[in-house]
């Protein structure tokens, strides 16, 4: 059954433009991720993606977006507190999708027993339907990696109650951040963002278990609620990977990995 609805999603994909319709459906979701300051990052080592360790949630940010892995569902939003979209299986960037299981602050249940120091197996999560429209997903030059986004620090004295409506949030993006996304389902959410009116239902419920299709292990019993995100800020680790500087010269191999996405 899990198999067969993945093969759906694959023929509506089909037959819609690349990625169209892949990325920000619905919009507004609660995740129940409300900061009551903005969220200390910090790099993946080798990767152009940031995580928050002092969050007990699997929250990154990658190529000018946020992304929150929640209850076998990737969420993104332009915006550290939301409104979130959905994203499609099929249109997570392939860095998000390759950064280690060690920097998953609530790791699933079924992460149990995948090497820390690797990508979630998400081919055999997702099924073999997925990993056919997602072929080299995690085969790529670990040597040759695009500089990461520069985080969107303008956004920092915009908490609790300063924080922006969806309005205020583009208004505010378009004057402070110039960034131009790299990855084709990031571009077409920035092309929804500066177009798109505000969500109707800002506050509505995220679907549970959404994709549940793909989802292979029972839910873990002691996870915490969403709404216990806020709550759970622990000071960083030892070890906490500092920022670093990407002085390689990548550019020119970029579309070897866009080939992948």
């Amino acid at each position: 059954m899990r198999q067969f609805i993945v093969l759906l999603s694959l023929l509506g994909a089909a037959a819609l433009p690349a990625n169209s319709q892949m990325i920000g459906t619905p919009a507004g979701v609660n995740l129940g991720i409300n900061f009551p300051v903005y969220p200390q990052l910090q790099p993946v080592p080798g990767y152009p993606v940031y995580y928050a360790p002092q969050v007990d949630a699997n929250y990154f940010f990658y190529d000018g977006l946020y992304w929150v892995y929640q209850n076998d569902n990737w969420y993104a939003s332009s915006w550290f507190n939301g409104p979130w979209s959905l994203i499609s299986p099929m249109a997570v960037p392939v860095y998000i999708l390759r950064v280690p299981v060690r920097y998953y602050r609530e790791p699933p249940v079924y992460f149990r027993g995948w090497r820390q120091d690797a990508a979630p197996r998400w081919d055999s999560h997702w099924g073999e339907a997925w990993e056919r429209q997602r072929a080299g997903w995690n085969h790529w030059n670990s040597n040759i990696v695009p500089p990461p986004a520069p985080l969107p620090s303008y956004q920092q004295p915009y908490a609790g109650k300063k924080y922006p409506s969806y309005e205020e949030q583009r208004s505010i993006s378009n004057q402070n951040y110039h960034y131009q996304p790299r990855d084709p389902a990031v571009q077409q959410h920035y092309q929804q963002y500066q177009g798109r009116p505000e969500p109707a239902h800002p506050q509505q419920e995220p679907p549970q278990h959404a994709q549940q299709q793909y989802q292979q292990g029972p839910a873990r019993p002691e996870q915490r609620s969403p709404g216990q995100v806020d709550k759970d800020v622990r000071p960083p680790s030892p070890g906490t990977a500092k920022a670093q500087g990407d002085d390689s010269p990548h550019d020119k191999e970029q579309h070897r990995d866009g080939d992948n996405r």
